[in-house]
C-alpha cells in the first residue's frame, strides 16, 4: 500500500515565491535610515504560493 503524496504548492507566477519586498521611498530619516515600506504580492496576498488546482476538465478521464 502506498503512502499518500501531497502535491507541492505552486509557486506564485507573479512574485516567483518572494511575496514581500521592501521598497524605498527615497530620502532618509533624521537618524539616517532609509524610509521603506513593505509591499505584498497582490496575486498570492503575501504567501508566495497558490492553491493547487483541484477542478477536473469537462470530459476528462477519471
Amino acid at each position: 500500500m502506498t503512502d499518500r503524496i501531497d502535491s507541492p504548492a505552486r509557486v506564485c507566477p507573479n512574485c516567483d515565491g518572494f511575496p514581500a519586498v521592501a521598497v524605498t521611498l527615497g530620502g532618509r530619516t533624521s537618524a539616517g535610515h532609509l524610509r521603506t515600506i513593505t509591499v505584498h504580492c497582490p496575486k498570492c496576498h503575501g504567501l508566495g504560493t497558490l492553491a493547487t488546482r483541484t477542478t477536473a476538465l469537462a470530459g476528462g478521464r477519471a
